[in-house]
Formats: C-alpha cells, structure tokens, sequence
C-alpha cells in the first residue's frame, strides 16, 4: 500500500540550539494509514494469507488497529480488534472503525487486552498481528536500513519513543544485520523513551495502571521487554523516561520549529534528546536521529487542547487586517 521510504529530513532549528549539527528526523508518520505500524502490518498480513487465516486480531492504544484494519481491507481478511475503553485517540479509533474492522471495547487496559489476543488466537484459525508476533519486527526493520542508505552509514545515536518495545528491537535489528552485511561501520547508541506514567522498563516492574498523554505508549507491561532490554545494553545507550510536561513542550517545538506535527508519543524521541542534553550529553560531530513514529492528525484533540494558538478578531475590512499584521510584524 506503499508503505516505508519515509523522509529523513535534516533540523532546521532544533539540531544547531541543540549543539547538533547533524539532527535528522524520520518521519513515520508518512506511512500510509499514519504511523509506523504499517511496515511490520503488511509482513504480518502477507504471512496471515499464507497460513490461510481467516482473519487478523490484536491489540491496540490505536496505531496497531488503523493498520491492521486497513491492511485486513486491502487483503479482503476479518480483522477484530481490541481497545482499551476510553484510552484511544479519537482519530485513531476512526480509522478502524472506517477500515472496516469489529471494534470490542475492553474494560481494562492495552496489557489485558494484548492477554485476551493472545490467548483467543492460539486456538482459533486467526492470526495475532501485535508486534509479539516476529513478522511485525522483520517488517519494522527496514526503516533501519533506510537511514542508513540515506546517510551512508548509521548515526551516532537513535532517539526513540517506547511503549510496547517492539519498534526499539525492530531498529537494532535492522542497524545489527546491516552491520553484519558490511553496509554501515559503526552501530547506533539506542535511546529509548518511555513515559514517566507509563515507565515499566525503566522502573523494572510493570505498572498496573500507566497513564500519560501520550496514549501511543501507555503500556505498563511491554511484550518486548526483554529485546528492548538487549537492545539497550548491546548498544550502550539507555532507556528513560520524559514526563507528560516535557513531551508537550517537544511536541509544539517540533510542530513550531521544524514544522513537523507529530503526535504526542512521536515526541518522546524529542523530548528525550533535550533532555539529556540539557544533563550534559555531548551531541558535538555526532549524527543524531529521531523517530517522529506517528502523525499529529492521529490525536486531534490533543492538537486543539494543547495550541497555543495566536489568535485575534478582526473587522472585515483591510484596515483592520493591516494593523493586526503590522502589530506581529517581525523587525527587520
């Protein structure tokens, strides 16, 4: 469906008040239904029609049920999915709902959710699309080897946002077999983010009830915890959190600065660059990428609550709109 060769597009602002010179941002959001799913989805849905599934299931906080259902769509298979009551994005659970896919509302949260998937799917002809099934991260890989054709080798570091850790084992993935291949000389450093509600990893235990902004990662319990672990240590980088605050701030700079709308979790990898440079991380002649995983468009409302909007009423008349222009009239 002309998912993947997603832009890599160099910072304009951020990179230099940053320090960095060499500031990329790989924006997933150009996938065909929004975000980075759609890479590991049409794998994940090629092997399901090879199996003779009838049809796919997951779980989802929103990004895996738009893909999964539009890709279900496209290849004329059933597709179910499972949401956590209350706790989807409303442009997310949308896009399910217009793909064509049987929307069952869950009482609980994404973990139990992923629990009931697994557990239907093991003795039922349907296949499991979640990101526990290893198609998904063969597909996901790829946005790996992207960057490294375009920059001709890995980056120094790679920024990005986690929650259930798949897309983190997917890219180390990827960066490892290119590098085995002899196509990149060097292996990135993975920083990965979480959010403080919703930290597990970083906390070490699972969290019963994350909350955060940023419904995209609000997993408690992550189902590649483990690889997200090994991913992290083989590569000498780290896993953290950002608070809700500090994801808000990335995401209007990222929005008003680079002109790049993202949605909330996108801005993990943002929010989690700014601040371990503000604790002192040396970004000076490194090569630094950051995953923007999703679109702004995925959580409207998030988009209106949060502007900060400049806005003035005007007469409808010429007058009146010189004078407000001239008022915010940059000083040459």
């Amino acid at each position: 469906m002309g998912e993947g060769d997603t832009p890599l597009v160099r910072s304009r602002q951020l990179g230099p008040e940053l320090g960095c010179s060499d500031l990329f941002f790989k924006l997933e959001g150009c996938n065909p239904t929004g975000s980075f799913k759609d890479r590991g989805m049409v794998v994940a849905m090629a092997k399901a029609l090879e199996e003779r599934s009838v049809g796919v299931m997951c779980a989802s906080t929103g990004n895996t049920s738009a893909s999964a259902a539009a890709y279900a769509a496209y290849c004329n298979l059933a597709a179910w999915v499972l949401i956590p009551k209350g706790e989807v994005a409303l442009g997310k659970l949308a896009q399910a709902m217009a793909y064509g896919a049987r929307i069952l509302l869950v009482d609980g949260n994404f973990d139990a959710a992923l629990a009931l998937v697994r557990e239907f799917t093991k003795t039922n002809p349907i296949t499991l699309v979640n990101s526990v099934n290893q198609h998904r991260i063969e597909g996901q890989k790829t946005a790996a080897f992207e960057i490294s054709d375009v920059l001709e080798d890995a980056p120094d570091y790679l920024f990005i946002p986690v929650g259930n850790a798949g897309n983190i084992t997917a890219y180390w993935r990827g960066f490892v077999e290119y590098h085995q291949l002899g196509r990149n000389e060097i292996l990135p450093k993975m920083m990965g983010f979480q959010a403080e509600g919703a930290a597990p990893i970083v906390r070490g235990e699972p969290v019963p009830y994350p909350q955060t902004i940023a419904s995209a990662i609000r997993i408690g319990n992550p189902a590649s915890w483990k690889f997200a672990e090994r991913a992290r240590d083989q590569s000498g980088g780290v896993i953290d959190a950002v608070s809700d605050d500090e994801i808000l701030e990335a995401y209007r700079l990222l929005a008003s600065r680079e002109g790049i709308f993202g949605e909330p979790a996108s801005a993990a990898s943002v929010a989690g660059l700014i601040k371990l440079k503000h604790n002192g991380l040396d970004l000076t002649g490194k090569r630094v990428v950051c995953i923007i995983t999703g679109s702004g468009l995925k959580d409207p409302d998030m988009a209106v609550s949060s502007a900060q909007a400049d806005t003035v009423e005007v007469k409808p008349n010429l007058e009146a709109i010189e004078n407000a222009i001239m008022e915010t009239l940059p000083a040459r």
